[in-house]
């Protein structure tokens, strides 16, 4: 359909129409990615960045082009997950720019905005590399920009076209992708959003709705990705000192109070967690069986909403015991702080440890879940301190840091961990008397003395670093490069210490994750123990899950 000017209707059934295609195929998207190991993949987070911007849309009133894109642009940035989601959303904030003002454009204004997006996105990149997404706007952009096209639809054809050419060629631009023999999995996400908006102009679609989510096995084995509209808004979480073995009639008693229930007991420990909307009259059944202790109540609709959410971040600064009729205290009534700290985890151990450290607030999320712009501001708002530091513990989860950072009025500072052992030792050298600059230098000194590895699976075959690995495979990471591939986990974890050990090394440390056999670990340290009889050594276990090891080596 022939379209001189798309104004805001037409521009809004654009971008829910590439929403929906981009959701579609987000695993296709998820499959080129060139690392095989399991991740923050590129096509969740950039469909999760995308839908979140379309979720601001849904109750509109102005209708203009301008506005929509402008919700559109904030939409995207709050919800950013992963550099890839970051990325685009700074796409659309420049699309805004672009066209802000505006009650229509025509294909020369349209062109404009496209090519507004492709700086926006380079501005936000400290070193852009070519043969990604950002190639991609660029090449959309420019193309727009030299089309001679005056029908809107016409010009979006030509820039597919041309996009999808550029995006071809990208193995030649990244060796790492020529390998693999796949093309950019960003510079895809990106593709498909354009075909979508291309396809919603030729087919004329007049009112497209958004489709619903279907959970993919990943996001269902990290437990983090809720719904919009939460049923039971109570995340509650506690522990039952009780000799009552019996805890069946218990568990029938608040089944019906809620959802996502687990009730476990090991000896005379029964541990309780359920999404309900009355988590005081849970606790009261819960009293009845004995003393109580590690209350933890979040309010799932307060903490995500307008987001596909986390299900548990945890404020770990809250651990006293909560009652009926217990108000938390208003962040006017808690005492103002020097300094407070974020860290991003997965893994009830190593949770643990961020919080014995003095951690404040703590995002359930890593390699497996993004957490959004919005869901660490939200936890930046949550925090009464002078000085905010946060730990991303990830690379793919800095760049939202950042952006979430720069749009608090809050004195908020970024420790650029990439790892959670890099995490760990930065608190650990933290002086809560010293000055902010001072210790945010001593952290990036400590952190520069960690070596860190890891040990997880393949999710693909391919090949990398000339080792050709099969799917399955077990895999030693160090500093993020494929040190080893094996069939035993114990064996490829011993490999990689030996790589990381050197002379001036001292102590060796240990996150063994849930699918470990306590008792196998127990052996594997002490073979260790005797190899490296000069080194400190000391293992927890961390309860991750995907890595069934995290090493550290300073």
């Amino acid at each position: 359909m022939k379209y001189l000017n798309i104004d805001g209707q037409s521009f809004y059934n654009m971008i829910v129409n590439a929403s929906n295609k981009l959701e579609e195929q987000k695993e296709y998207v998820n499959a080129l990615n060139v690392f095989p190991v399991p991740d923050g993949d590129t096509g969740t987070n950039m469909s999760m960045t995308f839908r979140t911007a379309v979720s601001e849309l849904q109750n509109i009133n102005d209708m203009s082009l301008s506005e929509v894109s402008r919700k559109l642009a904030k939409g995207a940035l709050m919800g950013a997950r992963g550099n890839s989601g970051v990325i685009l959303s700074q796409i659309f904030r420049g699309i805004a720019k672009g066209l802000e003002g505006k009650n229509e454009a025509n294909a020369l204004e349209f062109a404009n905005s496209l090519m507004e997006g492709s700086k926006s996105a380079y501005k936000a990149v400290m070193r852009p590399t070519e043969g990604t997404i950002l190639t991609i706007v660029r090449a959309a952009g420019e193309s727009a920009i030299k089309s001679n096209q005056s029908d809107v639809t016409e010009l979006l054809g030509e820039v597919c076209e041309y996009s999808k050419l550029i995006l071809d060629k990208t193995p030649e631009m990244l060796p790492v992708l020529k390998k693999a023999k796949v093309v950019d999995a960003g510079g895809m996400g990106l593709l498909i959003i354009l075909q979508g908006m291309y396809e919603a102009l030729q087919q004329g679609m007049e009112l497209v709705e958004v489709k619903e989510i279907k959970e993919t096995s990943m996001e269902s084995a990290a437990k983090n990705l809720g719904e919009q509209n939460i049923k039971f808004g109570y995340c509650t979480e506690f522990f039952i000192r009780s000799n009552n073995s019996d805890i069946n009639k218990f568990k029938n008693n608040i089944e019906t109070m809620g959802d996502s229930m687990v009730v476990v007991s090991d000896d005379d420990i029964i541990k309780v967690h359920i999404h309900t909307n009355d988590p005081g009259w849970v606790l009261s059944q819960a009293i009845k069986l004995g003393e109580l202790s590690k209350i933890k109540i979040d309010n799932m609709r307060e903490q995500h909403r307008h987001v596909l959410s986390i299900e548990d971040n945890s404020y770990s600064g809250e651990k006293a015991a909560a009652s009926e009729n217990e108000e938390t205290p208003s962040k006017t009534e808690v005492e103002l702080k020097k300094y407070a700290f974020i860290s991003v985890a997965m893994g009830e151990g190593i949770k643990n440890i961020f919080e014995d450290l003095g951690v404040d607030f703590i995002i359930e999320g890593g390699q497996t879940m993004n957490p959004s712009t919005q869901d660490i501001l939200e936890c930046i708002n949550n925090i009464n301190a002078e000085n905010i530091l946060i730990l991303p513990n990830n690379k793919n989860i800095i760049m939202a840091a950042n952006q979430a950072a720069e749009l608090s009025d809050k004195s908020v500072k970024v420790v650029a961990t990439k790892t959670i052992p890099q995490g760990i030792t930065a608190v650990t050298v933290f002086n809560p008397d010293g000055d902010l600059d001072a210790n945010i230098k001593a952290m990036e000194e400590a952190i520069n003395s960690v070596t860190s590895g890891s040990v997880t699976y393949a999710v693909r075959d391919t090949e990398m670093d000339g080792k050709i690995i099969k799917e399955g495979n077990i895999l030693g990471l160090v500093e993020g490069k494929i040190q080893e591939v094996g069939e035993n986990m114990f064996v490829v974890c011993q490999d990689i210490i030996e790589h990381m050990v050197n002379e001036e090394s001292e102590l060796i440390t240990i996150l063994y994750g849930k699918d470990c056999e306590e008792e196998r670990v127990k052996e594997f340290v002490a073979n260790l123990e005797d190899k490296y009889s000069n080194l400190d050594i000391q293992s927890y276990n961390g309860q991750q899950p995907l890595y069934y090891f995290i090493v550290s080596v300073e």
